[in-house]
């Protein structure tokens, strides 16, 4: 199957079991000023799973693009994206542990066609200070759902990430309790952080092994939890069974809810028994467009393929989602995913305009399932074919500019006039920097920022004198 398989296939699934389809939400969260982006399907859903009522009922399902910042600086590995389409399910008070695990085991497995062998589970290992068992429950009916299929799961106690990178994985072993560092949900991101009087719970995750060779022995022994390669995450199951009291102990929830996520790409890389995600068929045909144009092999360098073709892909829904290019909040993580797709073409010899074949790709690859893209595909073009071409007329005396710093550090200051002149986003730069061996000042962002002000008091000023003149 491929992933446009996968997620109709999936959402199909979920309406067969009495889920509602809702429709997605847009990538900047409505009445939410919290975060700048749509980050997980559940967020959209979080007054709901803290106890509202939800007009389409208590059991729900979709598939939710969504777009994390914070990873900009991971991408170009086989397995990191800042934009992925996130496959959801949610009981609001309905069904729990017993049928969560086992729906999706069994579309893993009879859906998807997933080797039962290939997987994995955590669970979490309990926390004896605050009264929370270890989840056994979750563990025994992955017990049984692995037996019947055939295989004797065993259960491996790790603890926290750092004990699995020095423990391994013993022969046999399929289910494995980590600490709240890895099996815990709260708002508060942490078993501690949960706020008071917030709902929480364990959670159980589902990983895919692509077996010894694909494992980085620098991070210690391979195990599901380690960022080693052999195991990915494919899924998580998050158990809201208790409430954080103002004393800050914790008590089970009358009603309780399940959220499942699940990473689309990351299910469709399974599917092809391939680590690297970039291979699936809403990513490769991309990958071919910029071989293509380029003249360039994805075999020989994968990197700055897999960097242009995971920005533009967020670029084009932050635009179908009303984002713009610009120096503020969402339009200036757009800027900054243009800009780097731009600076990174050059790697590849792509130094001409090539944004419009690109785009045009993607919007074939998604406006069946998306139409909103093919309505307003024209204008998508048009914004960010605008903003290659603006880039263009600075790259190359910005990139000179940072040359010019051959011998000494970039200072914070230095990064504004960059900035400022050139358009180069502020990590743009420091990246160039290190690319050239240019050491950048440590505390850069305090010059920045006092350049910043320097130049608004300035703008102030002569905007004093513009009005006292009557001219």
């Amino acid at each position: 199957m491929d992933a446009h398989d996968i997620r109709n296939a999936y959402l199909a699934y979920q309406r067969d079991r009495g889920h509602v389809q809702i429709a997605r939400a847009n990538l900047v969260p409505r009445g939410d000023g919290s975060t700048l982006f749509t980050g997980s399907g559940m967020q959209a859903l979080l007054p709901y799973l803290l106890g509202e009522h939800h007009p389409d009922g208590i059991r729900l399902t979709d598939s939710q693009p969504c777009l994390r910042a914070q990873d900009i600086e991971e991408v170009g590995d086989n397995r990191h994206t800042t934009f992925f389409e996130m496959l959801g399910n949610w009981s609001l008070g309905d069904y729990f542990k017993e049928h969560q695990i086992r729906a999706f085991f069994t579309f893993l497995v009879d859906v998807v066609g997933l080797d039962p062998m290939k997987l994995a589970v955590s669970c979490f290992i309990g926390d004896e200070k605050y009264g929370i068992p270890r989840d056994d429950e979750a563990a025994a009916i992955w017990q049984a759902v692995f037996a019947e299929h055939g295989i004797e799961a065993g259960i491996a106690v790790v603890g926290s990430q750092a004990d699995g990178d020095a423990r391994g994985v013993e022969p046999g072993e399929k289910i494995f309790f980590y600490d709240s560092g890895e099996n815990w949900w709260s708002r508060g991101g942490s078993l501690l952080g949960t706020p008071l009087g917030d709902p929480c719970g364990p959670d159980s995750e589902v990983f895919y092994d692509f077996g010894p060779d694909h494992h980085d022995a620098c991070f210690g022994k391979a195990h599901p939890a380690s960022d080693s390669g052999q195991f990915m995450e494919i899924g998580n199951q998050v158990f809201m069974q208790y409430r954080r009291e103002q004393d800050g102990s914790f008590t089970p929830l009358d009603q309780r809810n399940v959220d499942f996520g699940g990473g689309l790409e990351r299910i469709a890389a399974a599917a092809l028994d391939t680590p690297d995600v970039y291979r699936i068929s809403l990513l490769w045909p991309i990958v071919q467009t910029l071989e293509g144009l380029s003249g360039a092999s994805y075999e020989a360098d994968p990197k700055p393929f897999r960097i242009i073709a995971d920005h533009l892909r967020g670029a084009v829904f932050l635009a179908v989602d009303g984002v713009r290019p610009s120096n503020k909040e969402q339009g200036y993580v757009m800027r900054r995913l243009l800009r780097r797709a731009i600076r990174t073409a050059y790697s590849i010899n792509l130094r001409d305009t090539f944004f419009e074949g690109v785009v045009g790709q993607i919007a074939d690859l998604y406006e069946n399932d998306y139409p909103e893209i093919r309505t307003s595909r024209e204008e998508i073009v048009a914004v960010l074919l605008r903003e290659e071409k603006s880039f263009r007329r600075t790259l190359e005396a910005g990139l000179r500019m940072i040359g010019g710093f051959s011998g000494r550090t970039l200072t914070g200051e230095d990064i504004f006039r960059l900035s400022d002149t050139n358009g180069f986003p502020r990590e743009l730069s420091i990246e160039e920097a290190e690319r050239l061996g240019i050491p950048v000042e440590e505390d850069w962002s305090a010059g920045y920022d006092a350049a910043l002000r320097v130049q608004q008091e300035r703008s102030r000023s002569a905007s004093h004198l513009g009005a006292a003149d009557p001219a």
